[in-house]
């Protein structure tokens, strides 16, 4: 998964993009920025409360086991009650929550669990969603007025250059091979490996093993480098490619790697 240290610690030189390479990137960054701090981006998250079984009060005063911001959240809302793996909302009439516009007071929420598409919830300016991480269940809570979304200075990137577009050789694993990936929450998620990506820059090899997410086809690289901790999150950086073609090659763009969410927001 981490790339191979290079001998000579000079970086390669960035070579000018052709224009419609160059607008292709412009647009991929807009909807980096819109992923990031858009209304439903990551400055947005303001807390992520793991339930514990039975009763889980939340609203903005302190006694609750899950405060909210105060202002679009009442002092005491209601609870969530986990039950056996089954998070069921019973909020106060006064509290606002509704889904699709409706408003709701009771009912099972579905969690994000395997891919599928969670129960959203609205509190005013609040977006309130049951996630599933490993056998826990929790509250992830996003504010679209937080003001670390209003204070966001945007994305940095490292110079443009096409000589970062690599096309790589594609080495399957027969079998496939099995790799440990431990997030950001100390759970360790064994991910699977179809093969190993093979490329040359400034005549150094590298290679890196790519993982599959869950649901989806393309390869997700987790690289680490020299700039980690520096200039780009310590725990590396992300990069997603489409499958191989018929002539066992993938093209692995570099211009396109990006810091995790967790590079956003604690």
């Amino acid at each position: 998964v981490i790339a191979s240290q290079a001998d000579d610690p000079k970086k390669p030189a960035a070579v000018p993009p052709d224009d419609s390479y160059a607008k292709s990137i412009d647009r991929w960054r807009a909807e980096r920025l819109e992923e990031i701090n858009g209304e439903d981006g990551w400055t947005t998250l303001v807390g992520l409360f793991w339930l514990k079984e039975g009763q889980n009060k939340f609203g903005s005063d302190q006694s609750n086991d899950i405060v909210l911001p105060a202002g679009p959240a009442p002092k005491f809302a209601g609870s969530f009650h986990l039950d056996n793996g089954v998070v069921k909302l019973e909020a106060k009439p006064d509290s606002q929550i509704t889904r699709d516009g409706q408003t709701v007071t009771s009912m099972s929420l579905a969690s994000d669990a395997d891919g599928a598409k969670p129960t959203i919830l609205k509190m005013q300016s609040l977006k309130l969603l049951i996630i599933k991480r490993g056998d826990k269940l929790g509250l992830r809570v996003k504010d679209k007025n937080h003001p670390a979304r209003s204070n966001f200075q945007g994305i940095h990137y490292f110079p443009l250059g096409q000589n970062f577009r690599i096309n790589a050789r594609f080495e399957p694993y027969s079998p496939p091979k099995v790799i440990p990936i431990v997030n950001v929450l100390g759970m360790v998620d064994n991910m699977t490996s179809p093969g190993a990506l093979m490329f040359e820059i400034d005549g150094k090899t590298y290679r890196l093993d790519p993982v599959l997410e869950k649901g989806s086809k393309q390869l997700f690289i987790i690289f680490a480098d020299e700039t980690n901790g520096k200039e780009t999150y310590g725990a590396g950086r992300y990069l997603y490619a489409d499958p191989p073609g018929p002539d066992g090659r993938v093209i692995v763009d570099f211009n396109k790697a990006h810091n995790p969410s967790c590079a956003f927001t604690k």
